[in-house]
């Protein structure tokens, strides 16, 4: 058999091995065991995984054989030296999958306009986009919500007694008939037309859309159907688009709306486990444009998240530059008690591994405890990675993981290769044999059966609460001055109860009181066990005469139709529908803040008694307002949890000694009453997810979607950008590019921001709704649209004059300069307090670069590019905090903005920095990766900072104003 021609000439063609097989036939593959070096065996299994990459990509130019050599040596080598790393492929959600494609189209256009071919800018690698996130809730069960962007009711009747102190009747199905703020004549005979402006109402097969702003009987069956609906109306610009880059680039594959949620399309239905990449079989790898593409670990392909500007560099051929890291080794051991869930192991291992201070290493683990999780537990456990700042949380193949794939119809063929090829370059693990161990940087032991259930909450994810003493946390917390676990409710205020009508009857609200209870897509989803316990629970509660208040905002937004199916096969889905959980559609809905308003008479009863109101979510990020403005406390829950405290009405309760409720005859259902065993989850999974039903989600991916299937798009070459467009604009990025990069030193800059501690990229670019009174708003309106039409920051990710008006706009920012929560700053020469944005503009027409000073952990949060992008387009040239969060530090380099920290022991206020200076950085022409630099201040105080370059590739994407101007100066100069 012949060598693939991309052997010929291979620094390493002695290593090329042949699997022989009747059903595959032969398969070439390099074999790192042909070194014949016993380092390969003690080396973790991740690593094992960029040394065959490193073998295979040799090329002498982005990948030298010195590279696979310190891979090798990885034990002398870990956190001192770069390596790079081509995966296999890339993927990307359409929040941050559009301004990657914007910016490749971008990019054609400004080849083109320099006479260079633009159809050079393709994905040099298979890319698949996912539209997931663009989903809102307008529709519910009996009520349409979408008013404004979007907004209305919900509800469903079930006849129970409340428990003691909590008054009014359950989930009721009557429509109000009384109009929500802002109906206003003839809104019930329009809906959005896909320009963003009012046109003739919808028809979903012959049902219509009825006024947005009352609350109106729809059909549950129709529910997913009007949400899909509405998605493809309010997004259509941006799914032409998408469309247009399956069509004009090579390499792309759109996976269109309504299919499922990026991560579960990516474990169900894109991940391979083992490729084909020219004519070689290799492991599966991928970076993702969400910071959660770690999920994909727990199936044993290696995976993480990078910015939208690192992936656009992988897709044009750039191999991501990583150190080379140290590797934890995560020792599971114990038994998993009865009443722990894959969420509880999750949130226990979160903080214990978080605690343990790992942030830019790997994670793998190993030991017995393993076996016991299944393949979904362990794509949970993988998913919630970047939550202890772990690079990477990796769980090699075993048996268990087979058994998934058998399940998940690979073929007999893929199989008997997958084990095959895995076993033959020693990536497949036996847990219980402990002579199969590696070696590990550090080993952290975990032992299961200490783990108890817990929720996480109320305001990061790695603040952990037992279940049993969320009664007594919550009471602290009110206690507690205003911080992470505080919200400083004075003593004689904590037992205020604030009555009010809602469809006619009286509720009462408190503290605690639950007013969002979302089971949504992402981190739980993937689990069967945790979904069917949800619904095997809500079952149980609706039998024994349990129900859920009807102004309680529920929803399920399954990761895919997979979760669907098999809820409705094993015939838990109505129970959880007879609750409120009804399925309103497949992506992110309320874990991105696309969460439907809640009534008009619950946010002012909120607001009248400024009571800690309380959200609860099977998700994976919750910081406070993320999910609605009014709801302080936000609890991370495992999904039965979700229902219990839904049905509760309160996070303010001892399951153990207060009831859920009380039913008809006035007996008291206690949690224990109606919590599934693991014996009868594991039956109910046992007989609900079969093969059947990842083939009909195959079938449903290959189809597509009718109304996607139908939708127009360019066939050019070059996008035709439409200049009326305020969802689609092409990016300044390219603007004044030459073939050689231009100075970087810094010169009498301001400061745009005076920050605190733990700014998160949900701070610096929001992906929930626009605020009425933003600029973004202001720029909306000047382009003729009403509020509903604004859509969400996430949804306009493809247009650059939005997301720099949206950057620092969250409510949450508290900067220093003007002393209050705000997206306000102090424009320095002028002493006025303006926006952020309008206040860098002001710097930028005055010719005045900008810097930010800030605390710890600045970028914290998902990955997010726009928390890059915007600010470099308003005109920020460097980030002075005491320390960053690694992604969002990447990021900031990526797009040519320093990230610049204060020597250790130094703050800007050890400094007596007021911030209100002007600062000057000289950036030397032999720049090194980590080198101190010298601020100098217009005071005359200096000090030095580390420029937190890590290699000379860092160096060189500063230099060139960031990835996308490097890429295009390295096509610029082809010959």
């Amino acid at each position: 058999m012949a060598l693939p021609a991309a052997a010929e000439g291979h620094p390493f063609e002695n290593l090329i091995d042949t699997l022989k097989s009747e059903k595959y036939g032969d398969k070439k593959y390099f074999s790192p065991l042909k070194l014949n070096d016993p380092r390969y065996d003690a080396l973790p299994l991740s690593i094992r995984i960029l040394l065959e990459a490193a073998i295979r990509k040799c090329d002498g130019f982005y990948v030298r054989k010195e590279d696979v050599d310190n891979i090798l040596d990885w034990q002398q080598q870990q956190s001192s030296t770069e390596i790079p790393f081509s995966p296999a492929r890339v993927l990307l959600q359409d929040f941050t999958g559009i301004p990657a494609m914007v910016d490749l189209a971008a990019m054609r256009d400004a080849l083109a306009k320099q006479g260079v071919d633009p159809n050079l800018v393709n994905p040099s690698c298979p890319t698949d986009l996912v539209v997931d996130h663009s989903l809102q809730i307008d529709f519910s069960k009996c009520a349409i919500q979408n008013a404004p962007n979007p907004g209305g009711g919900e509800g469903h009747s079930t006849p129970i007694k409340s428990p003691p102190g909590r008054t009014g009747p359950p989930r009721g199905s009557q429509c109000s008939g009384q109009g929500q703020r802002g109906c206003s004549k003839g809104a019930c005979n329009e809906a959005p037309t896909t320009s963003g402006r009012p046109g003739p109402a919808v028809e979903i097969e012959n049902t219509p859309l009825l006024c947005p702003f009352h609350l109106q009987p729809v059909s549950e069956k129709e529910t997913a159907l009007k949400n899909q609906e509405m998605e493809l109306i309010r997004n259509k610009e941006r799914l032409q688009f998408f469309k247009w880059c399956s069509k004009a680039f090579k390499n792309v594959n759109v996976v269109p709306p309504d299919i499922g949620a990026v991560h579960q399309v990516n474990l169900e239905y894109l991940s391979q486990v083992v490729q084909e990449c020219d004519g070689f079989v290799c492991p599966d790898s991928v970076v993702g444009t969400d910071s959660h593409t770690t999920m994909i670990n727990g199936l044993g392909i290696l995976g993480w998240g990078v910015g939208g500007i690192e992936s656009e560099a992988v897709m044009l051929g750039q191999p991501v530059s990583l150190t080379l890291p140290q590797v934890v080794g995560c020792k599971l051991v114990g038994s998993i008690s009865t009443l722990t869930t894959s969420i509880d192991i999750v949130l226990g291992i979160t903080k214990h591994l978080r605690q343990a201070g790992i942030a830019g290493r790997f994670v793998e683990f190993f030991g017995p405890g393993v076996s016991q999780l299944s393949a979904p537990d362990r794509t949970t456990i993988a998913n919630m990675c970047p939550e202890y700042n772990a690079t990477v949380s990796f769980f090699p193949v075993d048996d268990v993981t087979l058994k998934h794939f058998k399940q998940t119809n690979f073929s007999e063929e893929k199989l008997e290769l997958l084990e095959t090829y895995l076993k033959a370059v020693k990536l497949f693990r036996t847990y219980q044999d402990p002579s199969e161990d590696p070696q590990y940087s550090e080993v952290i032991e975990i032992n299961l059966s200490s783990i108890i259930p817990q929720v996480s909450g109320p305001k990061r994810p790695q603040d952990r609460v037992a279940v049993s003493n969320m009664k007594t946390d919550f009471l602290s917390c009110l206690n507690e001055k205003v911080g992470f676990k505080g919200f400083h409710i004075a003593a004689d205020k904590q037992e205020t109860l604030m009555p009010f009508l809602h469809e006619g009857r009286e509720y009462k609200l408190a503290h605690g009181s639950v007013v969002i209870a979302a089971i949504i897509s992402c981190t739980n989803n993937c689990n069967p066990s945790v979904m069917l316990a949800a619904g095997l629970l809500a079952k149980k509660a609706v039998e024994a005469g349990l129900a859920v208040r009807p102004y309680i905002r529920t929803s399920l937004a399954p990761g895919s139709g997979m979760v669907t199916h098999y809820l409705s096969a094993s015939g838990v889905l109505p129970y959880l529908s007879q609750l409120g959980f009804e399925v309103i559609g497949y992506g992110c809905a309320t874990c991105v803040g696309n969460t439907a308003p809640l009534p008009d008479c619950v946010v002012d009863a909120i607001k009248q008694g400024d009571l800690v109101a309380c959200g609860v979510l099977s998700g994976n990020r919750h910081f406070e307002g993320r999910l609605c403005d009014c709801v302080r406390a936000n609890y991370l829950a495992s999904p039965p949890l979700v229902v219990a405290y839904a049905i509760a009405g309160t996070v303010d309760i001892d399951f153990e000694t207060e009831p859920l409720g009380v039913n008809l005859e006035g007996k008291s259902v206690y949690l224990r009453d109606v919590w599934p065993t693991r014996e009868e989850v594991q039956h109910t999974e046992g007989h609900s997810v079969i093969a059947s039903m990842f083939r009909d989600l195959r079938h449903k991916m290959e189809k597509g979607n009718k109304l996607w299937n139908k939708l127009e798009a360019p066939e050019s070459e070059l996008f035709p950008w439409d200049p009326k467009s305020t969802y689609i604009r092409c990016p300044s990025f390219f603007n004044k590019l030459t073939k050689e990069p231009s100075a970087q030193s810094i010169d009498n800059a301001h400061a745009l921001l005076f920050l605190g501690d733990s700014v998160t990229t949900d701070h610096i670019s929001p992906a929930g709704s626009i605020a009425r009174v933003s600029p973004a708003a202001k720029y909306l309106l000047s382009k003729r649209l009403t509020p509903r039409e604004f859509n969400s920051y996430g949804a306009r990710r493809g247009n650059d004059a939005v997301m720099t008006r949206g950057t620092f706009a969250s409510i949450k920012l508290q900067n220093r300069f003007i002393g209050k929560t705000a997206p306000k700053t102090l424009h320095i020469p002028s002493g006025q307090t303006l926006d952020v944005f309008e206040a860098a503009d002001r710097y930028q027409r005055e010719g005045i670069p900008l810097i930010i000073l800030a605390g710890k952990k600045y970028g914290s949060g998902s990955s997010r590019d726009w928390a890059a992008k915007g600010p470099y387009l308003l005109g920020v040239r460097a980030v002075i905090a005491e320390s960053f969060e690694k992604m969002h530090k990447n990021h900031l380099v990526g797009m040519g903005i320093a990230p610049l920290q204060f020597l250790p022991g130094e703050s800007a206020d050890s400094l007596e920095l007021s911030g209100k200076e002007k600062f000057s950085v000289a950036v030397p022409q032999d720049l090194s990766p980590r080198q101190e630099l010298t601020v100098r201040t217009s005071s005359g105080k200096t000090f030095r900072v580390i420029a937190l370059f890590e290699n000379e590739m860092d160096v060189a994407f500063y230099r060139h104003g960031g990835i996308l101007r490097f890429v295009a100066r390295k096509l610029l100069q082809r010959p």
